[in-house]
């Protein structure tokens, strides 16, 4: 990969363009692979004492972005934002993500999605690892794909979760693609769905003939638009490639029973991301028992509609990385006898129809709502919808402190209190994980 590397930044006047974990791990690849004309590291955060070598150039502030058209080569992390258009700047954008798929394509499983990606991609890799395969995990997983290098073989099967911000601008594709699903997501940063699709559909766009896309039947691409051979995956169509019928898969041949009593996956969703596994571990030559192995064995990441304990005869769950309007009808669907939900958090001005009409039928006596989505969630009720069931079941608090003591004075022991926020935490904690860590204390340790 270092030769990739090399050959790319030979001669160039080269800046990586955000300095958080990726940003340093491309660091120390550019100065293994050496060969470049110049180079620099601009970061909105101060700089001053980030690196000590003095032939590397800082740029900090709130000005960091202004001079990207004085380089030949910008390696920009998936956080940054772009001023304007690639299309409108001199230089040439790359990723660390693009030059990892120029090496190692062939070997890669990329899963994209907006929902349940991270889910796959682990349990894909628990699995493999269970029975002995030689896999690596990386990418939007919290693993930059720079960080594992030296773990790669011929014959290392690299399970990649990738974001739509890892995919956006990148021009290669993995040889196999998985696109679990499309929902209306970081409007805040695409500013409409066909942008944002478009960012999705990287993970297919540059494949070739002999490479294989999973996707979803509802987010199947036109033979114009995918080269790969297509299989699509379908909980209620049976002319999908993988078909989930309650909790039996059928793919090709064969047909799985999902142990639903006896793994940590909760909920029909996980079922649909089993499903996508199941068809991956076939198609790798994966036994139905290693499968079934796995699965069993594999614990779920945290905030992800897991189960925390139990107060007071409540049992909680924590569904924190809920930032749609789906995953919460999802969560409500997968929880039996839940007493109260609690939504609510910033609000990127997504759509929340879908979710109003559901909780207007769901049985969930208390419905909690907090924060500026919280707020605009009650506001659309009261003004758009006079036939909501039972309205005096909305609760409208703050915080998500307040919101806790309220399920605890609200839900009746026996009952369950979910956490699912249907959005961002952004701008009131500093992600899903701070949030859902936050209502950890806040129901087991009783913390203020």
């Amino acid at each position: 990969m270092l030769d990739i590397l090399r050959n790319m930044i030979t001669d160039q006047r080269v800046l990586i363009l955000g300095f958080g974990r990726e940003g340093r791990s491309t660091l120390k690849r550019i100065l293994q692979a050496g060969a470049y004309a110049s180079l620099a590291i601009a970061d909105q955060a101060d700089l001053s004492s980030a690196v000590s070598d003095p032939s590397i150039e800082m740029l900090s502030g709130p000005s960091y972005m202004d001079a990207l058209n004085d380089y030949d080569l910008i390696f920009k992390s998936p956080g940054i934002v772009l001023p304007k258009d690639p299309s409108e700047y001199r230089c040439r954008f790359t990723s660390q993500m693009e030059v990892f798929f120029l090496a190692y394509r062939r070997q890669i499983i990329g899963i994209t999605g907006t929902k349940g990606k991270s889910t796959v991609t682990t349990l894909l890799y628990h699995i493999l690892k269970e029975c002995g395969r030689d896999a690596v995990l990386a990418g939007n997983i919290g693993i930059p794909a720079f960080d594992i290098l030296e773990e790669i073989h011929d014959e290392t099967l690299i399970v990649c979760e990738l974001s739509c911000h890892q995919l956006e601008y990148i021009h290669v594709s993995p040889h196999v693609a998985v696109l679990l699903n499309i929902h209306e997501e970081h409007l805040d940063h695409y500013g409409t769905m066909k942008n944002y699709i478009h960012a999705k559909q990287q993970i297919y766009l540059h494949q070739e003939e002999e490479d294989l896309l999973l996707c979803d039947l509802s987010s199947m691409p036109s033979k114009n638009y995918c080269r790969a051979q297509i299989y699509t995956v379908s909980d209620r169509f049976s002319t999908a490639d993988v078909l989930l019928s309650g909790t039996r898969i059928r793919f090709e041949q064969g047909e799985f029973k999902i142990p639903a009593k006896e793994i940590h996956l909760l909920g029909h969703h996980n079922h649909i991301d089993i499903a996508f596994d199941y068809a991956i571990c076939q198609m790798l030559g994966l036994s139905d028992e290693d499968f079934d192995s796995g699965l069993r064995t594999y614990e779920p990441l945290p905030h992800r509609l897991s189960f925390i304990g139990e107060q007071d005869g409540v049992r909680y769950y924590d569904d924190s990385i809920s930032t749609i309007g789906d995953t919460t009808i999802q969560a409500l669907k997968s929880i039996p006898d839940v007493g109260s939900v609690i939504i609510g958090g910033m609000d990127r001005g997504i759509e929340y129809d879908d979710l109003i009409t559901y909780l207007s039928t769901d049985p969930v006596p208390h419905i909690i709502l907090m924060a500026a989505t919280g707020r605009r969630i009650y506001r659309e009720i009261t003004e758009r919808y006079p036939d909501f069931h039972r309205k005096e079941r909305l609760l409208l608090v703050d915080s998500l402190k307040e919101a806790v003591d309220a399920a605890r004075a609200l839900t009746a022991p026996g009952m369950a209190c979910v956490l699912s926020p249907a959005a961002a935490s952004y701008g009131i904690f500093k992600n899903f994980e701070e949030r859902g860590d936050v209502f950890h204390d806040l129901v087991l340790k009783n913390s203020d």
